[in-house]
């Protein structure tokens, strides 16, 4: 599992909607990339109506600002940094076959009332999609080959190294297979669902502790890449069975 696109840090939200449907929006890039390779936030386009911008849900300052389009659904691609990052570290283990799950923080529209008074802000956890691991490009220090790069290309991190080549800084990135999906609608990560499927590093269930939110409690056990299901375990199959139920039931 892991947790992507913008958070509580970020000056705006990936909106969820009444009936479900979402917008994607990912983080912003650590700095102002140079040329046409990076995606800029300007560009990015509506998943539920094609064609239509997402700049309504983007502050204008950030309209000619590189984002950080990872994963991205088109070409179904994921990259971190594996090698640099303890929170990307655990992902050094994944296969082919292997499913990465990606969690997003959503906000409920619409933000204001029918007389244009602005309601509170609801934020929620949601499983927005998954790649199922068909192939890896490990540890990355030059431009790909020319065959990698009709694989890998459209990868956020690759579009750094193609716009700054001190990016090329031994990311990892994973190719879905075309079993990978990017959600229609959000499914949702509740305590229902993480009773039932997740547990802490030492096996341990989640603790909703008083003094803190459902959101900030989920927000802690997900800040790092980690493997929450692995089936080949005992006890394990029948959480995974549970797990697609849900996304079944709620997608």
């Amino acid at each position: 599992m892991a947790n992507v696109g913008a958070n509580a840090s970020h000056a705006f939200n990936s909106p969820i909607f009444e009936d479900g449907t979402f917008e994607f929006i990912t983080i912003p890039e650590d700095r102002d990339l140079p040329g046409e390779h990076v995606v800029r936030y300007g560009q990015l386009t509506s998943f539920n109506n094609p064609g239509l911008s997402l700049r309504d849900f983007i502050p204008k300052r950030l309209w000619d600002f590189p984002t950080h389009n990872d994963p991205e659904f088109e070409t179904f691609t994921y990259g971190d940094n594996c090698e640099t990052s303890p929170r990307a570290a655990s992902l050094k283990r994944m296969i082919a076959g292997d499913f990465i799950f990606f969690l997003a923080r959503l906000t409920r529209q619409p933000a204001k009332d029918k007389s244009g008074n602005g309601l509170p802000l609801q934020h929620g956890f949601y499983f927005v999609g998954f790649l199922e691991i068909e192939s890896v490009l490990r540890d990355v220090t030059r431009r790909p080959s020319e065959t990698e790069m009709r694989r890998y290309g459209a990868n956020a991190h690759v579009l750094r190294g193609l716009s700054d080549e001190t990016l090329w800084d031994r990311f990892w990135v994973f190719a879905g297979s075309p079993y990978s999906r990017r959600f229609r609608k959000a499914v949702p990560l509740t305590r229902e669902l993480a009773a039932q499927v997740f547990s802490s590093a030492d096996g341990s269930p989640w603790r909703w502790d008083a003094g803190r939110s459902d959101l900030q409690v989920i927000g802690s056990y997900t800040r790092s890449c980690r493997c929450v299901i692995d089936p080949a375990m005992p006890g394990q199959a029948d959480k995974a069975a549970k797990m697609w139920s849900w996304v079944a039931e709620h997608s």
